[in-house]
């Protein structure tokens, strides 16, 4: 289900949040700050280069001279990365690498070279959350369940309104569960506010 209108769903969530940037009043003149979408994806996009990454960015169709950058796409195809644990050189592959086998992942690997993965299998691990911190997962889980419901519902029904309500709520809860876990790993508000579009008292909050 992950698959369905994938692109279009990027392409209204970006836009949205290039959008609720308008001020109200005469005096705003369009001073819009860039919005960068990051994807990844367990599947393969159809109709697309099997590649790792995909950049997407607004530009002239003929001299490829970019317009604007304000507005880009950047697609991780997960399942396009095939390199094992001893291939990884740089820390995107690392991470690209963590991020691709966690489920199956009997160990943390790069502990050593980096401390960051350290604190990622503190944070992958939920049998050592506290009861308050496994109690918040359980319900971000249950809300992200729930709109998945709603999204299929809506599918079904073909209600486009109940389906943007449905993925809006998913969105925020994730946006929330990803700050939550970059604030553990010790990420700055500002590097946080950036990634997830939260306010500096949403984060201080989690």
């Amino acid at each position: 289900r992950q698959q369905v209108n994938f692109r279009e769903r990027a392409l209204y969530y970006l836009s949205h949040a290039v959008s609720r940037q308008g001020e109200k009043g005469a005096d705003w003149r369009f001073g819009l700050k860039a919005v960068y979408g990051v994807f990844f994806m367990n599947f393969r996009l159809e109709d697309m280069p099997h590649k790792l990454r995909t950049d997407i960015v607004l530009s002239d169709r003929d001299t490829h001279e970019q317009f604007s950058d304000k507005l880009r796409f950047i697609f991780i195809e997960l399942p396009s990365f095939r390199k094992e644990e001893e291939e990884c050189v740089t820390d995107f592959e690392r991470w690209i690498y963590v991020l691709k086998n966690m489920e199956t992942l009997n160990r943390m690997p790069f502990k050593a070279r980096k401390s960051v993965f350290e604190k990622l299998e503190k944070i992958v691990d939920i049998a050592s959350l506290s009861k308050e911190e496994r109690m918040k997962y359980d319900e971000s889980i249950k809300v992200y369940r729930d709109s998945l419901v709603t999204m299929e519902f809506a599918e079904q029904k073909g209600r486009a309104e109940g389906l943007a309500e449905g993925m809006a709520k998913g969105k925020a809860e994730e946006r929330r569960i990803i700050a939550g876990q970059l604030k553990r790993m010790g990420m700055s508000f500002d590097a946080i506010r950036e990634v997830t579009g939260l306010s500096d008292s949403e984060i201080d909050k989690l």
